[in-house]
């Protein structure tokens, strides 16, 4: 009985055994199940709802994009003469990768600034290891300590040498193992002409993108980044001049190189190579040879005036002190510019390597900016010296007497045959107790319109027309003069579209000093409005037009990097058309046809001209006399307009009317004043002297 006791005890014992065990197998095979389920889900999340996120991610992991930046298009001259083009380079990159050592980092640089020391060119600097690590943009310096600057844009790569020569690439290329992070892309610099370059303010310059868009110093076109996708930190941008007017088109856009890397950002595999597209070629409407002829004869006209054999001239000698001279020159017939001359200039090519230093940047300073179309400052050290000089924008003097006469008549003032006794003198003011005077108060006796301009009769603009509009005008005497000045180009942008241009200062308006009555007798002979060469230019031209203020062109044509065509610009542009009488019209012209001027005495063509004589204070109450200078030709059919401004330069006659001169043949040999190039019968000659000579 006991035995059978036991032994039930022990089958209910393995009885709960058995269920136990088999409890644990469900519980087992229920969470086996359960995660088998989990991962049959996650799995099938993956494929189906998260496939596409993580190709892409597997994508972007398993391949590397570096951009090579865009090879900007080239500019030449209206003849196919190159102005400013590209060179292919081959420039050295470093690449930002996670992770990396600051120790291994600073090796590199160090490493590559021995390299580049032991095989630099002659004649040139080798950039220092403190340079290197300054340009990797790590935002750290040799000793591993922070600086101030923080990375920019880690993704792309940093430009550290453009221009490799052939030992550097070598020794490169060989170690490409050892240099970690870096690699070698070809792209292009902008080159000028090595001997001189020309029209290079009117061309402009160009400055890395990360500066160009910084926030106090940059440019607002590239602070907008919906103008700027895909600018490069390290490409060198259009900062001024044509390089900026026409940025989008000279551009073109990037290219990239594509490497297949592994996990640890090891490259693996051959890279694939998009090539940038090239940017487009603008051809220029300015002739590089009348352009050189015509910065030569600024400079050597102003050496003229400064030698010993005429610093006492009493007429010339007045020009001595004149360091700087500006040129312009429109062809009548299609606005286009031929020539554009800011003097002195510089070699734009020092912006390629960057201005490091202040000291650097003020070397430049005074011949940077475009002083036809804005101001520019007289070459002298300090700034406390420059202000003691006129800068480029200067009271135009009788220049504006054509003007004013056309005024004069259509307002009614006085007739074509109207005669004004000129006693050399005239008094106004509300006592007249206010007094003015010719030139050396010459009396001219009895004058008209036409004679007026001919001798130049301050006192005949003064009390014909700068007085008597006030008198019968009022009040609304300046904003009347104001809208004929601007038909003729002048206190308005001319239309050029180049930056910084500067619409002139029209004093008659602003100088609140003074009264109205007498703003209007100074502004009738051009002593009371500062404009640019550029609006005399134009101004001149739309006298040769009668009336037709034609939009100055800059660029003839634009074509692709291969030739093919983009668009061109054949048309001339009228932006304003003033309608006067023709018999005003001959008046001002048989006047300016007889204006004295020296320089053009065995001149072929008969032409019109003006000289003026500007007079104004500078620091405080020294004057001094520019010389300012308009023309076209032939008279009778114009076909070119020019506009010379010689600050400090005395007479107009003879500080700017020899420059203009040079001018005009130099059109006249290339494309002819009556429409035959003498260039061509130049050349025939020399031809048949060289097929006669004796052999």
């Amino acid at each position: 009985m006991k035995k059978s006791i036991v032994m039930e005890d022990h089958s209910k014992q393995e009885a709960g055994k058995r269920r136990n065990f088999t409890f644990r197998i469900n519980i087992f095979f229920f969470f086996t199940f359960f995660l088998f389920s989990v991962l049959i889900v996650r799995l099938a999340t993956l494929q189906f709802v998260e496939g596409q996120e993580l190709l892409e991610e597997k994508t972007r992991i398993v391949s590397a994009d570096t951009p090579i930046p865009p090879i900007r298009g080239n500019i030449f001259d209206r003849e196919s003469a190159p102005l400013a083009y590209t060179v292919p380079v081959q420039s050295l990159y470093f690449r930002i990768e996670q992770p990396q050592p600051k120790e291994e980092v600073i090796a590199l640089a160090k490493r590559l600034a021995q390299i580049f020391a032991d095989n630099v060119r002659e004649g040139d600097t080798s950039l220092t290891a403190e340079e290197i690590i300054k340009e990797m943009d790590v935002g750290y310096d040799l000793n591993g300590d922070e600086t101030e600057k923080k990375p920019s844009y880690n993704s792309v790569p940093r430009r550290i040498k453009t221009d490799l020569n052939n030992s550097e690439m070598a020794i490169i290329l060989e170690h490409r193992d050892e240099l970690k992070w870096i690699e070698i892309t070809e792209e292009s610099i902008r080159t000028y002409d090595p001997v001189k370059p020309v029209a290079v303010q009117l061309v402009g310059y160009m400055r890395p993108y990360s500066q160009a868009r910084e926030p106090r110093n940059g440019l607002s076109f590239y602070q907008d980044k919906t103008n700027t996708d895909g600018y490069m930190d390290t490409e060198y941008v259009g900062y001024d001049g044509i390089e900026f007017m026409y940025q989008k088109e000279l551009r073109g856009t990037n290219g990239k190189k594509t490497y297949p890397v592994n996990t640890l950002r090891k490259i693996i595999g051959q890279a694939e190579v998009t090539p940038p597209t090239k940017g487009n070629n603008l051809y220029l409407t300015i002739n590089k040879d009348i352009q050189s002829i015509t910065e030569k004869a600024i400079i050597d006209h102003l050496a003229y005036l400064k030698s010993p054999a005429v610093r006492n001239d009493p007429y010339i000698g007045k020009g001595k002190n004149a360091v700087a001279g500006y040129a312009v020159a429109m062809e009548v017939e299609t606005g286009k510019v031929v020539t554009m001359a800011s003097m002195p200039d510089y070699n734009p090519g020092v912006w390629a390597g960057g201005i490091k230093t202040n000291a650097d940047y003020l070397k430049i300073q005074p011949f940077i900016n475009n002083g036809t179309i804005t101001t520019a400052y007289p070459d002298y050290p300090t700034a406390e010296e420059r202000n003691k000089h006129p800068t480029s924008i200067v009271y135009v003097g009788s220049v504006i007497k054509p003007l004013s006469v056309l005024i004069g008549l259509k307002e009614g003032l006085f007739g074509v045959g109207t005669r004004y006794n000129d006693t050399g003198t005239f008094y106004y003011g509300k006592d007249n107790n206010a007094k003015l005077s010719n030139s050396d108060g010459k009396v001219n006796g009895y004058i008209d319109a036409a004679e007026a301009i001919r001798v130049s009769s301050n006192t005949f603009m003064s009390a014909m027309i700068g007085y008597e509009l006030h008198r019968q005008k009022g009040e609304k005497a300046a904003e009347i003069w104001d809208s004929y000045m601007a038909k003729f180009g002048m206190g308005v942008l001319t239309g050029t579209g180049l930056r910084n241009e500067s619409p002139g200062i029209s004093e008659y308006l602003t100088n609140k000093k003074e009264s109205l009555q007498q703003r209007m007798v100074f502004a009738s002979w051009g002593q009371n409005e500062k404009y640019t060469t550029m609006q005399l230019a134009q101004y001149a031209t739309t006298l040769a037009t009668r009336g037709e203020r034609l939009k100055p062109l800059l660029v003839d044509k634009i074509q692709t990097y291969n030739g093919d065509p983009v668009q061109k610009f054949d048309q001339k542009v009228v932006l304003d058309k003033t309608e006067f009488p023709k018999e005003y019209w001959d008046a001002i012209f048989k006047g300016m046809a007889q204006v004295r001027t020296s320089g053009f005495e065995d001149f072929k063509y008969p032409f019109a001209r003006k000289t003026g004589t500007s007079t104004q204070r500078v620091a405080g109450n020294k004057e001094v006399d520019n010389a300012v200078f308009i023309a076209f030709a032939p008279i009778d059919k114009p076909k070119l307009a020019v506009a010379v401004v010689v600050p400090e330069g005395g007479f107009g006659s003879y500080g700017a009317s020899p420059i203009a001169r040079k001018i005009f043949d130099a059109y006249d040999y290339y494309y002819g004043l009556d429409g035959v190039p003498k260039k061509d019968a130049a050349d025939a000659a020399a031809a048949g002297q060289a097929a006669n000579k004796p052999r």
